[in-house]
């Protein structure tokens, strides 16, 4: 899905309830170039294609794949870029929170504040699997609705990874002693403040646990 360049608002609003130290202070950010963000998160049958195997606890070819670290999304990606000669990545966190929040003003371009999750400030379950709905497991993308870029399931079913290195948004620094990737989305199991459009998470990049998957971005 195409996502065109503009500035936003990232990190949680004042009126976003249940908001963590992680998410603040909210800061302005210009992306100044277009990208494509994956429709959906990578599902296994496209993971078994290029990689041979199933890291995956809950099996389905249309499900996402998970269990998997940081370095695993590294090493696909580069197997598909050879395979396509494109130049495929994870999206960056703030490519990830402006895809997600996704708020479309009428007068065109996204608005700067944008959802609380991603597709709508009301009804979640309309948009996400989540502790609520999803009855303790993984379902199949694109089975909730899209948000107002057409994209899937970026609130809940799986956590996803980002290119970023984790960092303090008061500082712009890595917290001391952690070298760790961003995760953003929350998953299946998640309540519903860890699935908002600003929630933040991160994890060693050699670790691999069973909510962990990705979606592609390629500019």
């Amino acid at each position: 899905v195409k996502v065109e360049a503009g500035t936003f608002m990232m990190g949680a609003t004042p009126e976003m309830k249940n908001s963590w130290t992680e998410e603040r202070p909210i800061h302005q950010v210009t992306l100044t170039n277009d990208y494509y963000i994956g429709k959906y998160e990578v599902t296994q049958s496209l993971w078994c294609a290029l990689m041979d195997n199933n890291p995956s606890y809950f099996k389905g070819d249309n499900l996402p794949v998970e269990q998997v670290s940081w370095d695993d999304c590294q090493l696909f990606i580069q197997k598909l870029n050879a395979l396509t000669g494109r130049n495929f990545r994870l999206p960056t966190e703030t490519e990830w929170e402006y895809a997600a929040k996704a708020k479309l003003s009428l007068q065109g371009g996204i608005e700067a504040t944008g959802y609380k999750y991603s597709g709508t400030s009301t009804d979640l379950s309309e948009y996400a699997w989540y502790s609520a709905n999803s009855g303790g497991k993984i379902h199949a993308v694109g089975s909730k609705k899209p948000n107002d870029f057409g994209i899937y399931d970026m609130s809940g079913n799986v956590i996803e990874w980002c290119q970023d290195i984790y960092t303090n948004y008061s500082t712009g620094s890595p917290e001391i002693g952690k070298d760790e990737r961003v995760l953003r989305g929350g998953y299946y199991d998640s309540d519903a403040a860890s699935v908002k459009s600003t929630s933040r998470g991160s994890c060693p990049y050699n670790q691999a646990m069973e909510p962990f998957g990705f979606r592609l971005c390629l500019q």
